[in-house]
């Protein structure tokens, strides 16, 4: 059984309350886990000591580097700049078919940590040639929520943009408190069903909509991203219910990036995911009215351009992550005039 760090190298939470025989509620995420001595949560990184909820990992960082923002994916937001990209580990998740698990599940004992304060974070950002802002990555953010809440100020008084690559996760009232200094934020919808979600995730599809909704409605701008994974959330049930939601809930205009699912942690066992599949996904989400709509993970071409959406001409093409032609000035369209790209 894991034991916690010593007190003194964590940080007391936020966003928790006693219960009964020294026992912690955290209320961070949806989770509300409630939590014995000695224990930690289903993040695995917000522990009971003694009564009082501490998190292990403020400014613990486990990897640093400036990526592309199209690996995000972003790519409506800064196409074709880089990104400072940080992350620390666990996760309030306990996806079957996790590409990052060393970082969020099965870390203890095999990870270099970095120790970097908001300050110290702070001049590795401003000092990131080609870089945009910072990107909070890998594994999920949204348990780096003192971090996060400390750091964020400062960031967008320097002028830095800031970035969730996020799960979603997180209780109404801990985001309120991020919102005003987020800049973007790419959201996984893992699947649109709450059988999905609770067989393959761990966790409810309920509180993910929520924030998808409340960072849009506070100016947030946000992408989706939707693996899609053979047999488990690519039946037309859950990919046409999810594309109704964006449209009625987020806007036509929402970027939308359906991915390609390659076996891996345990889903070893699945194919990836046939292209035929994807393409199906695709044209059904243009014609059922979506303006921005990737495919990730395929080789590139069509399904990773951007088309104007009032002309139909590609003003971006990619190879991958990387942009090589670019018809936009200012971020409309070079051909029509349209606006294409807000944040450019």
């Amino acid at each position: 059984m894991q034991v916690p760090p010593p007190a003194e190298e964590m940080k007391e939470a936020l966003n928790w309350e006693p219960v009964e025989g020294k026992k912690v509620r955290c209320e961070l995420c949806p989770h509300r886990c409630v939590i014995a001595p000695g224990r930690s949560g289903v993040c695995g990184v917000r522990w009971n000591v003694d009564g009082k909820l501490y998190t292990e990992i403020y400014g613990k960082v486990t990897a640093m580097a400036v990526d592309p923002i199209e690996k995000k994916p972003l790519y409506h937001f800064y196409p074709g700049r880089g990104i400072l990209s940080v992350s620390s580990y666990g996760c309030n998740f306990r996806c079957l078919h996790c590409q990052n698990w060393e970082l969020s599940q099965e870390y203890r004992g095999l990870l270099r940590v970095t120790r970097l304060n908001p300050e110290e974070l702070l001049e590795r950002a401003l000092s990131s040639r080609g870089s945009v802002g910072v990107a909070f990555t890998y594994n999920e953010p949204l348990i780096w929520f003192e971090y996060l809440r400390d750091l964020f100020p400062l960031l967008k008084e320097k002028g830095q943009q800031t970035v969730l690559v996020t799960n979603g996760y997180i209780n109404p009232e801990p985001l309120e408190e991020l919102l005003p200094h987020l800049s973007a934020a790419n959201v996984d919808v893992k699947g649109f069903s709450e059988e999905f979600y609770r067989r393959v995730v761990g966790g409810r599809l309920g509180p993910v909509l929520d924030t998808v909704r409340m960072m849009s409605s506070q100016g947030v701008h946000v992408e989706l991203t939707y693996l899609v994974i053979p047999t488990l959330n690519d039946d037309d049930r859950q990919v046409k219910g999810f594309i109704e939601w964006v449209l009625n809930e987020v806007g036509e205009k929402t970027v939308v990036h359906f991915t390609r699912f390659h076996p891996d942690y345990r889903l070893n066992h699945l194919p990836p995911t046939p292209m035929k599949t994807l393409q199906r996904i695709y044209s059904t989400a243009r014609e059922m009215g979506l303006k921005h709509v990737y495919l990730g993970n395929v080789p590139p071409g069509e399904y990773d351009a951007t088309y104007c959406p009032a002309c139909g001409k590609p003003v971006i093409k990619r190879d991958h992550f990387w942009i090589t032609e670019m018809n936009l000035k200012e971020g409309r369209c070079a051909h029509c005039g349209e606006r294409v790209i807000e944040y450019f």
